[in-house]
């Protein structure tokens, strides 16, 4: 007998516990691998916690797609920042334990097993997974040599099982940031073919040098095709805290709330209060903290130039990832390893996202603060060793 499932035998396993059990393994290691920010939550989402203790009945189950304040102040940030209106008629909110669970919400409410969904590779992982447990078909399309969207090639993978194309701007993994007119494309080719245009706009705050994240959302008429994915884990500072949203067609009401009763019941309120607490300071937070983690991405980008055409490194504006594609023999799996144990310093192997055609590494660097020169140094030291 086996010891688990089939089904989950096609699942990959996740990555972000494979490589701290090797960083437990080497003390002292420092790690650029998950994706998450140096600070933590602002003191008004965590001032909120106080309101929700004083309320024995906030320890009751609440509302499966969220409280009505929290839901109220997500439509009006989408109102004001993303351009995006909601309304019952057309579309819905919907308060998720992350926007990895919103991605899981999604694939599962449009479709039935066996059917297809485009992601761009580098793929997010976690996406990924989710298709392969839904029982879907992730059809792949390669972006270009500079990790852009290829907008004819995304149509000729488009077939009758087809139920969504995915795109993620500002990017995990590669930090490339979709222009509009590139990102409007994949949402008509989405309403003309009367299929879905899922986008994660996780990362919509992190931009560099005059780069801005676009949502197709807000384009006219693209609510009834859209799904829209948010999270509160990156620009406000709580990832455990397992927050974020979703914006969905309205038809699709339904059957998100049939998923998410089953899979959590209620987003946990505790969390929703420190969510509108967040949303009530507003994007000036994050903007705040920006201003240390574009430093350490120049420093980091300066850093990598130095390895000159050892490695590549294509222009990234977004997010706080670069993803580096390494001219050596070795496997990517094996670069890391070699990272960890020879230099201490930890990074993600590209194969977790799709690529096994070079040794490819995402670079993760919002967590650095204090640190950064001595990661940094470890990093480059360490390629250059090994290309040397």
């Amino acid at each position: 007998m086996n010891a688990y499932p089939t089904r989950m035998q096609a699942v990959q396993s996740p990555i972000i516990p494979a490589i701290a059990a090797m960083i437990q393994q080497h003390p002292g290691t420092l790690s650029l691998g998950q994706g998450v920010v140096y600070y933590g939550p602002p003191p008004d989402a965590i001032a909120q916690i106080t309101s929700f203790l004083a309320n024995p009945e906030h320890h009751k189950y609440g509302a499966v797609e969220g409280m009505a304040p929290l839901l109220e102040q997500i439509a009006l940030k989408l109102k004001t920042e993303n351009g995006i209106a909601v309304d019952d008629e057309h579309s819905r909110i919907v308060v998720t334990a992350g926007s990895n669970m919103g991605f899981l919400n999604a694939v599962l409410a449009i479709t039935s097993p066996g059917d297809e969904i485009i992601l761009q590779t580098p793929y997010y992982f976690n996406h990924e997974m989710a298709v392969t447990i839904a029982g879907c078909r992730s059809v792949l399309v390669a972006t270009d040599d500079q990790y852009q969207l290829r907008p004819d090639a995304i149509q000729q993978a488009i077939t009758d099982r087809t139920r969504a194309i995915v795109t993620i701007s500002p990017n995990n993994p590669t930090g490339v940031v979709y222009p509009a007119a590139a990102l409007q494309q994949v949402n008509d080719l989405c309403r003309d073919r009367g299929i879905y245009h899922i986008h994660d706009e996780a990362y919509e705050y992190f931009t560099y040098d005059g780069a801005q994240a676009f949502s197709p959302g807000s384009l006219p008429g693209s609510s009834r095709h859209t799904i829209s994915l948010y999270s509160l884990s990156k620009a406000y500072g709580f990832a455990s805290w397992r927050i974020g949203y979703m914006v969905i067609p309205a038809n699709l009401m339904t059957a998100v709330m049939k998923i998410q009763d089953t899979n959590v019941i209620c987003p946990a309120v505790i969390s929703q209060y420190a969510a509108r607490g967040a949303l009530q300071v507003g994007v000036s937070y994050c903007h705040e903290k920006l201003v240390t983690i574009a430093t350490v991405r120049q420093q980091l980008l300066s850093a990598l130039g130095t390895l000159g055409d050892r490695c590549t490194l294509p222009p990234s504006d977004g997010a706080f990832y670069f993803f580096l594609k390494v001219h050596t023999h070795l496997t990517a799996l094996e670069l890391v390893e070699r990272l960890i144990r020879d230099h201490k310093i930890a990074v993600i192997p590209g194969t977790t996202f799709g690529l096994d055609d070079g040794c490819y590494l995402r670079v993760a660097y919002g967590a650095l603060q204090t640190d950064a020169i001595v990661a940094i140094d470890r990093l480059v030291h360490g390629l250059k060793a090994v290309l040397e």
